[in-house]
C-alpha cells in the first residue's frame, strides 16, 4: 500500500480525502505538545489569553522528545499515549486544530469532535522514536520552556510517517479492526 503525501498546514480538501487506515507521509510544520502544555493552552483560552501558536489548520504531535545530540535538531521523539490529551482536545479542535498525532485510541467525545470539526487523528509507531526523529529537520521551543520535554515546540518535518486512525467522517480504524471488518 502506497503512502499519501500531505503538507501542513492541513486544508479541508486534504482532510476530506483521508480515510481511516490510510498511510501518510507528512511534511511541513507541526507542533509538539503533551498534556502539561495542553492544560496551559486550554487555561489560556478560557482566560482569554493568546495561545503560543495559531491552532487554525495545524497539527499537534504528542511527544516529549529527549535532548538533542549535536548535530541533530532533536533527540528521540516518539509518540505518547493520546488519551492524556482527551479532556483538552475538543476545545482545541473547536479553535481550529485540524490534526493530532499520537498513539492509542481516543475517547468517544474526541472522536465525535474530530468529525464535528472536520479534523483527523493519526498514529505514529510507538517504539520507533529514533526513526521518527530522523524525519524532524528543525525543532525550536516556542512556549512553556519550563516544562522541559513537554514544552511546545515548532517542528519542521519531512515525510513523517503516520496512519489515519480517525477520519473526518467519524470512521475509527481501531474499532474497525476490533470488529473484524
Amino acid at each position: 500500500m502506497k503512502s499519501i503525501k500531505i503538507k501542513t498546514p492541513l486544508t479541508e480538501e486534504a482532510i476530506s480525502k483521508l480515510k481511516s487506515g490510510d498511510r501518510v507521509l507528512m511534511s511541513g510544520v507541526i507542533y509538539a505538545a503533551r498534556d502539561a502544555a495542553h492544560k496551559r493552552m486550554v487555561c489560556a483560552i478560557k482566560e482569554g489569553r493568546p495561545l503560543p501558536f495559531d491552532l487554525k489548520n495545524h497539527v499537534i504531535y504528542y511527544t516529549g522528545p529527549t535532548p538533542a545530540k549535536p548535530p541533530c535538531p532533536i533527540g528521540c521523539a516518539g509518540p505518547t499515549t493520546s488519551y492524556r490529551m482527551d479532556e483538552y482536545t475538543p476545545l482545541l479542535l473547536k479553535r481550529g486544530l485540524k490534526g493530532m498525532i499520537g498513539k492509542g485510541a481516543r475517547d468517544k467525545k474526541v472522536v465525535d469532535a474530530i468529525e464535528k470539526y472536520g479534523a483527523v487523528y493519526l498514529a505514529a509507531t510507538g517504539g520507533a522514536a529514533a526513526f521518527l526523529s530522523a524525519c524532524i529537520r528543525k525543532a525550536d521551543v516556542i512556549a512553556y520552556a519550563d516544562l522541559g520535554s513537554e514544552a511546545v515546540r515548532k517542528l519542521e518535518v519531512k515525510d513523517f510517517p503516520a496512519v489515519v486512525i480517525n477520519d473526518a467522517r467519524g470512521n475509527d480504524l481501531y474499532r474497525k479492526v476490533l470488529k473484524g471488518k
